[in-house]
């Protein structure tokens, strides 16, 4: 009897110690893990070998190595690698993850093993000369010249109908008349002054008196309009600032850290589903800026889009990088710990080379 009762009093206790040990187990980071990450190239993507690369790839793996972490990666879109993230389901996510507030509120970030922000990627203009003579076939300059030369005409015609009559030196015969008129208009606006033709009535030198004036203006303007059209600046359409995207045609990937940028200060922009796709619109001349991450953009356009288009030196807004958990991982303190080592290290720096170019903003 004595021991029956010894066996009901020890029962729960190695029940008790069994659910413990369940958990210690579960929570072990020596057990084989589930790490989420999907193609966002330099940070993941699939090499030739149809193995994962990449910069936060090798430093997962450097962090898996020194912790003796076994793990598998699993291939997920970026909505469901926070929710499996978030959910538990999933033991971490590494790829381009940015950190902010309204992820953090969902799931754990380790510390941010890489600081850069979001960048503009506009069309590559050149100063050669088949650059040049399409900037001056270009819609906008040809409106400029049509419209001065309407001018031209239409002050030519005044001017011959105002000396026709008694004045040799425009024709009576309306081609050759507006001919010479348009030929004294021209020389006029532009102050050349040769002399041969001049008006010789009170009318004919009132309209020539204003022209006088009125060309100093036209030929201004016309100057300016031909100076803004060769302009390098111009041509290239650049921006300088976030209140420069709202007259542009813009891009950004839909549910991107970007196109929640670009929704919350009111710039109107188009989503699209991938990288590739914008970046190719905006090759094409079909968009006039994408706006993304800058590491991402640099790398995509230095594989694809070379000589095409270009990173503007400009920042839009800082965000830092950092490795997805799920609330209260077991994993955080010592991805943390070795994470801390290995950016400071030169072979991190080597990494940043090799993938970023030497650019590491």
């Amino acid at each position: 009897m004595r021991n029956s009762l010894s066996w009901l009093l020890v029962l729960p206790v190695l029940w008790w110690t069994a659910q413990v040990d369940a958990q210690v187990d579960e929570a072990d980071p020596a057990d084989s893990l589930t790490i989420a990450t999907r193609q966002a190239p330099p940070f993941a993507f699939r090499g030739p070998d149809g193995q994962w690369a990449g910069m936060a790839i090798e430093l997962w793996s450097q962090i898996a190595e020194e912790n003796g972490f076994d793990f598998r990666y699993v291939e997920l879109g970026l909505t469901e690698m926070l929710e499996a993230t978030a959910a538990g389901t999933v033991d971490g996510a590494v790829a381009a993850l940015t950190i902010t507030s309204d992820r953090e509120q969902r799931l754990d970030f380790s510390h941010a093993f890489h600081a850069s922000g979001l960048a503009i990627a506009v069309p590559q203009r050149s100063g050669n000369l088949l650059s040049l003579v399409a900037r001056l076939m270009s819609p906008g300059f040809l409106a400029v010249i049509g419209a001065l030369l309407a001018l031209l005409i239409a002050v030519g015609i005044l001017i011959w109908l105002a000396e026709r009559r008694s004045n040799a030196q425009f024709h009576r015969d309306a081609l050759s008349g507006i001919g010479s008129g348009l030929w004294w208009s021209a020389v006029t606006m532009t102050t050349v002054g040769y002399g041969d033709k001049a008006p010789t009535t009170l009318l004919g030198r009132s309209i020539g008196m204003v022209w006088m004036f009125a060309g100093l203006i036209a030929i201004s303007t016309f100057t300016a309009a031909m100076t803004t059209a060769l302009t390098v600046n111009e041509l290239d359409r650049s921006i300088d600032g976030i209140e420069d995207l709202r007259l542009k045609r813009v891009l950004a990937l839909s549910g991107s850290t970007s196109d929640r940028f670009l929704a919350d200060h009111g710039i109107r922009h188009r989503s699209v589903d991938t990288l590739s796709e914008a970046l190719t619109q905006l090759a094409k001349g079909q968009a006039d800026a994408v706006v993304h991450d800058a590491p991402i953009l640099r790398f995509e356009i230095a594989e694809a889009f070379t000589g095409q288009l270009r990173v503007l030196p400009l920042i839009l807004r800082r965000q830092q990088y950092g490795i997805a958990l799920p609330p209260d991982s077991a994993l955080r303190e010592p991805a943390n710990v070795t994470l801390l080592e290995l950016i400071r290290s030169d072979s991190w720096t080597d990494i940043l080379d090799r993938y970023l170019g030497g650019d590491h903003r």
